[in-house]
């Protein structure tokens, strides 16, 4: 099994930036392609951004393309989601999630087996 555990969530103004975190154990050498994901209330979960196993090939949501940049560190087993120019529109729970395969930067949360529990990203105004 693996566990993901993210950190770096908080309340930013808007036009700030923050950087997530998302810590991996357990079963690591089970985990390919990494994503992340928000959920605001009341809307479903979307898809923000996911990153290759070798971090050679990103990909984004059309929300979040040229403010949002993730990365990853393999030694770590850590993936990041650094946000700069943040909006309003935001402000969700920001999940990581994890795949056993390569799924090419899929926007479809059913491709992910693993979940982190979340982080709370509030941008006032």
């Amino acid at each position: 099994q693996v566990q993901l555990v993210e950190s770096g969530g908080g309340l930013v103004q808007a036009g700030g930036s923050l950087r997530l975190s998302c810590a991996a154990s357990g079963r690591t050498s089970n985990m390919y392609d990494m994503g992340w994901f928000r959920q605001a209330p009341g809307k479903e979960r979307e898809f923000v951004a996911a990153i290759s196993w070798s971090g050679g090939n990103t990909y984004y949501g059309d929300s979040v393309k040229g403010r949002f940049t993730i990365s990853r560190d393999n030694p770590k087993n850590t993936v990041y989601l650094q946000m700069n120019s943040l909006k309003p529109e935001d402000t969700a729970v920001y999940y990581c999630a994890g795949a056993r395969r390569m799924i090419r930067g899929s926007r479809l949360t059913y491709d992910y087996d693993y979940w982190g529990q979340g982080t709370q990203v509030t941008v006032s105004s």
